[in-house]
């Protein structure tokens, strides 16, 4: 009885050794290779608005296309702050109370403004000039990106360790910085 037990034990620690394990690896290298394409792809897409000062739908949907070649579904989030002085008075009504300095507060535009602007509901054509989401310099650009399916990597990873991270993004990658130029 015990030497049949060893042989189904053999069996399946081959079946595992030669099958799961390799397959689990090439998920997991896929998995890495989809977390630097999308590193690439918004390091590319940030640092070119960061340097040119707008987004334009064909700049958008670019980066969306670096995206999907992946095969992994993300979410795209920007958030725009637009960078501006307000004087400070001590007493508002009264312009002489100037107190010779200003604070600074930034407007926040997230990615339904962003889509607003760059996809009107009108029959504009993609290059139209009024179509380009312009930042100046000194504001504030960030995208974040994070998967929304499960890749398989995590799901073979979840299937042999047990575990269960169906609610966490397997590639995330938040970036951004100052908006340097303003080339329009």
């Amino acid at each position: 009885m015990s030497n049949s037990v060893s042989k189904w034990f053999a069996a399946f620690l081959a079946l595992l050794l030669l099958y799961l394990v390799p397959a689990g690896e090439m998920a997991r290298r896929q998995d890495d290779l989809s977390r630097l394409i999308v590193y690439q792809s918004v390091t590319k897409f940030v640092d070119s608005v960061r340097t040119k000062g707008y987004i334009t739908p064909t700049m958008y949907n670019d980066f969306l296309q670096e995206l999907a070649a992946t095969g992994n579904i993300y979410n795209v989030e920007m958030e725009h702050q637009h960078k501006k002085y307000h004087p400070e008075y001590a007493d508002p009504s009264d312009p002489g109370s100037f107190l010779n300095r200003y604070s600074v507060v930034y407007d926040a535009y997230y990615q339904d403004d962003l889509m607003g602007y760059l996809f009107p509901d009108s029959n504009l054509d993609k290059s139209d000039d009024s179509r380009r989401y312009r930042l100046t310099a000194g504001d504030h650009f960030q995208v974040s990106v994070s998967s929304l399916n499960r890749t398989p990597g995590l799901v073979i990873f979840d299937a042999l360790t047990g575990s269960d991270s169906s609610g966490t993004a397997a590639i995330a990658f938040p970036y951004g910085g100052l908006v340097l130029n303003e080339d329009y």
